[in-house]
């Protein structure tokens, strides 16, 4: 592993046409149990109910089954204001990559589905310990989306792009570079039902990220802002939601 990630490190920004970089890879967790559990849950919850509206991320979206006190906690009521009332199924995983989710995907977790609409976040676990490089990351989110269609070819796709943080200014400075290639290779009809949206400016307190919007400074021990609060959350939700809402409406 310590071999691979030098390997990773080393790589160039463009990669070779021949080479699929792990980042676009899909590799399971199975061997932690919290999320074999949780997989094998969401495998289940998927054939017991009607599913109009999929979220496909990471911590992030997964924070949204997350109930308070304290506020800062509290996601639950946005969820079940804004989603509950459209079969929304949370398909977010704590820790994962685009590499995990593109296994998710690969292994069962929206088979047999049919959404209106699907809303993918993904991308900030690659710049975490696995330092995955901007370009594999770019080539990683491209195959999350390619087997989105691939898997719901009439869902119309929100791809968001990677929300800022305040861990590095490696990963700050990968943030932009990801999100700026993003906004050109999925620019408006560039890819069929597919729309791209930035809505890092949620989380900015003029020119600069604002680490008030996230919880992990409040957590014992802090640690480095990544995590939006429900309230930041709520507000990047507002953001997306005439675009959600045409989504599904359109479905």
């Amino acid at each position: 592993m310590l071999l691979a990630r030098r390997v990773l490190l080393a790589a160039p920004l463009l990669l070779a046409a021949d080479k699929v970089p792990l980042a676009a890879t899909p590799i399971s967790r199975l061997d932690t149990r919290w999320w074999r559990e949780r997989h094998q849950q969401k495998l289940l919850e998927i054939r017991a109910r009607k599913v109009d509206l999929v979220f496909l991320g990471d911590s992030i979206t997964q924070n949204w089954e997350t109930s308070g006190p304290p506020a800062w906690r509290d996601f639950q009521p946005v969820w079940q204001r804004l989603y509950g009332a459209r079969n929304a199924l949370n398909l977010g995983f704590s820790g994962d990559a685009t590499s995990h989710l593109l296994w998710r995907l690969m292994n069962g977790e929206v088979e047999g589905l049919a959404p209106k609409a699907a809303v993918i976040l993904i991308g900030a676990n690659n710049l975490g310990r696995l330092h995955w490089p901007p370009g594999e990351t770019i080539e990683g989110i491209a195959a999350v989306v390619a087997e989105t269609r691939r898997r719901l070819p009439r869902a119309r796709i929100l791809l968001l792009g990677v929300l800022p943080s305040i861990r590095s200014p490696w990963a700050s400075e990968a943030t932009a570079t990801i999100n700026a290639v993003l906004a050109r290779r999925f620019a408006a009809d560039a890819v069929p039902m597919v729309t791209y949206r930035d809505v890092g400016h949620v989380f900015m307190r003029g020119s600069s990220v604002d680490p008030a919007q996230f919880y992990d400074p409040l957590l014992t021990p802090p640690a480095a802002p990544l995590h939006p609060t429900a309230q930041a959350q709520e507000r990047m939700a507002l953001a997306i939601e005439p675009i959600l809402a045409a989504m599904v409406a359109g479905g």
